[in-house]
Parts: C-alpha cells; sequence; structure tokens
C-alpha cells in the first residue's frame, strides 16, 4: 500500500528536520560538492500577509511572505495555493528570485496557468479522463486536448484555500485546507485535503500533503513551480540531474505507455549532471512527442514512499543550486517547450525553455496502468505525501 495509514494529526506533526535528515542511501544519483553557504546577516524570521488582488467573483486573495533567518524569502498566495516567488541567494549573496510568476491575482487568472500552483486532485494527465474503479466507471473533466490534465479546468489550483500561518523557533510556514466535493471535476468522494508549507533556517522548504475521504477515489498531490536558477532567460545551460534510471515513455497525447524504459544511452539518460541543453535537440520520437522533455522518471527507490534526493537543478553562472527530494515514486521533468516569450511576470518575460518544471508524484495515467504503484485512496486511510527544497550555492 503506497498510502500511509496514519492519522491526520501524526502526518501534520511530521518535523521539518526529521524529513531533511532522511537516510537517502541506495541512490545511484552522483551528487556534486556544494559548498558552504555563504553567510548571511540575520534577519527576524517572520511572515505577514498582503492584498493580492480580487477574483472575478469579487473575492479577495491574500499574499503570504515567510522569510527565514537568512534571508530566504518564500511568497504564496490562497488562490490556488500558488508560489508566487522565492528569493535565494547566489554565490555573492544576492537575493534572486528563481520561479516564474506574476505580482497580483489577476494575471494568475487571465493566463490560467499552474506556473507555483497547488496540483490535485490528480498532479499530471489521465488518459481521455478516465478510469474504473470497483467496477464502475467515471468520467472526468477534459482540459487537455481530449485528456484530463492537473485536477481538471477547476483543480486544487484554481480554488480559493483557508490558510493559517504558524511559526516555530525554527520555521516559519502556512496551512492549508480544502475539501473537494463529492463529484468534483468527476472524482467520487468528499475529499478533505491539508497542506502544509514550511520554510527552515536550514534553508529548506517542506510541502506535506494529507487527505482523507470518504469514497475510494485517485489522489495524486503535487507542486508546479517554474525553475529558473539564474532569474531569467534560457535553461538550456543549467545543469540537471535525476536520479532515476527508467522513464516512462508516452504517446502522442502525452499518455503513458505503460513501458519503464531504460534511459541508459538515451537523451534521458540524466543519473549523472549535464546540461539540460545537451540533448535536447537531438532527433528522439519520445522527444518530438514532448516538444523537449515532458515526461516522468521512474526514481531509483527501494519502496514507493521511501524519502530521497530525486533530483538536482545547478545553475553554473550564479552558483545557485537546487535539491529537490520526496517520498513519491516517480518525477516529472518538463523543459518549459510551451513557453514562447508572449507572456511577461515579475518583469520577466517567459521565453521559449526559460523555466523548468521538477514535479513529484505518481505516475501519469496511474489509474488505467495496473503495472503502476496505484494511488487509489479508500476510506480510512490517509494519504501522506511530502516534497522538500534545499537551497544552496556552489562556488
Amino acid at each position: 500500500m503506497n498510502f500511509k495509514k496514519l492519522t491526520l494529526a501524526l502526518c501534520l506533526s511530521a518535523c521539518a528536520t526529521q524529513m531533511a535528515c532522511a537516510d537517502v542511501t541506495g541512490s545511484t544519483a552522483k551528487a556534486q560538492t556544494v559548498a558552504p553557504k555563504l553567510v548571511q546577516t540575520a534577519v527576524p524570521l517572520s511572515f505577514s500577509a498582503a492584498p493580492f488582488g480580487k477574483l472575478p467573483t469579487g473575492e479577495a486573495t491574500t499574499v503570504y511572505t515567510l522569510t527565514n533567518a537568512n534571508g530566504v524569502v518564500v511568497k504564496a498566495t490562497n488562490y490556488g495555493g500558488v508560489l508566487t516567488s522565492i528569493l535565494t541567494p547566489d554565490r555573492n549573496g544576492k537575493l534572486g528570485d528563481i520561479i516564474l510568476g506574476f505580482d497580483n491575482v489577476e494575471d494568475y487568472v487571465k493566463y490560467k496557468s499552474y506556473f507555483g500552483a497547488l496540483i490535485g486532485r490528480y498532479g499530471n494527465r489521465i488518459g481521455k479522463g478516465q478510469f474504473t474503479l470497483d467496477g464502475k466507471s467515471y468520467q472526468l473533466d477534459l482540459n487537455d486536448k481530449g485528456n484530463h490534465l492537473h485536477g481538471g479546468s477547476k483543480g486544487f489550483w484554481s480554488v480559493l484555500w483557508d490558510v493559517k500561518p504558524f511559526k516555530t523557533e525554527t520555521s516559519v510556514g502556512l496551512t492549508l485546507t480544502h475539501t473537494s466535493p463529492d463529484g468534483d471535476q468527476g472524482y467520487p468522494g468528499n475529499l478533505k485535503v491539508t497542506v502544509v508549507y514550511e520554510l527552515t533556517n536550514t534553508d529548506e522548504f517542506f510541502i506535506r500533503y494529507s487527505a482523507t475521504t470518504d469514497k475510494p477515489t485517485p489522489v495524486n498531490m503535487t507542486q508546479h513551480p517554474y525553475f529558473n536558477l539564474a532569474g531569467s532567460g534560457e535553461i538550456l545551460n543549467q545543469e540537471l540531474m535525476i536520479n532515476a534510471s527508467r522513464y516512462t515513455p508516452v504517446d502522442g497525447g502525452l499518455i503513458p505507455t505503460g513501458e519503464l524504459a531504460a534511459v541508459a544511452g538515451t537523451v534521458f539518460d540524466f543519473s549523472t549532471s549535464h546540461t539540460i541543453g545537451k540533448m535536447i535537440g537531438q532527433p528522439n520520437e519520445q522527444l518530438k512527442n514532448g516538444g523537449g522533455y515532458d515526461h516522468n522518471w521512474v526514481l531509483n527507490k527501494k519502496a514507493t514512499n521511501e524519502w530521497g534526493l530525486d533530483a538536482r537543478f545547478y545553475d553554473p553562472a550564479s552558483g545557485r543550486v537546487l535539491d529537490v527530494s520526496s517520498d513519491q515514486p516517480g518525477i516529472q521533468f518538463y523543459s518549459g517547450n510551451f513557453l514562447d516569450g508572449k507572456i511577461t511576470g515579475k518583469g520577466v518575460n517567459f521565453v521559449y525553455r526559460g523555466a523548468i518544471c521538477l514535479e513529484p508524484q505518481h505516475f501519469p495515467d496511474s489509474p488505467n496502468k495496473s503495472n503502476f504503484p496505484t494511488t487509489i485512496l479508500k476510506p480510512g486511510e490517509v494519504y501522506a505525501a511530502k516534497i522538500g527544497y534545499k537551497f544552496d550555492v556552489k562556488k
């Protein structure tokens, strides 16, 4: 069973420090040596809230600013649980924003984007928006060329979440709650969801997801930041390592075929770090299907819910390093193939391949693939998943 049968209270009290220190033994990733972080001027651990604009319904939204003792800043809004900004230092100690986004909720609504969004009920694609569960067929909302993507056209990324800030001696964060009613976007069951964002003084940002249901239902939550460690421009010269020896090939609609293919000797081999642009232009049917990289990698983990390092993203120009860890079996790597330079946010133009997404999650279309780890949550169980981002610099 890939869902931890825990109480909801125990799930929410999971310590970020324990998560950060979790054993990643068994990883085949060849991690780079990261230099000690530059000493930053200490600032008070804090959070604040400010208006973020109004929705077309007239509802007001709020943006929350989390700041740790080293000056690292994470901003998030109650609209879609969107991460709007992450400020981290480069090798010279200069803060810069490493994710794409906007300064107001109106632009998020206008572009109907997933920039920084909290994704659910089901991250990634479900083929034709259909699945069968306990002998009953379900039809989900179709919002991606005849398929279901990221929970539908009114997924978790577009709802108003209830938010409560919190502060500990070593961290600051937000607790977000939402109830998705039975039939929402076609899914069965009333799903009660809690998500915790936590920024620590060790420059780590953790996301913990939990949910319960009163009917069996697929659940696969993740986060969708668009990262550019340089802050702007193309990401082709930035380097990536993915701790995986297999990936799931897709058809022309980006639905997995069911195969778990080896990455060795292919353009999908990121088992050792190299630039994203190194092989992205090579003739390859899978790259053609995705317009570049837009695939799920099968992480090298001994168990479905094992905590470990999933990927390392590095920008040689700024020295910034991002480690992505999770307890998920897969990670979707998307190379910004559909960015086209027509959108600008926070003073940055979203150029073609101007950011990447690294989304720890279960595999796409799992409800229709019996050989994939199950994503079905049943009554009496607690869905629990966690993602960790570690911000660092390399000299």
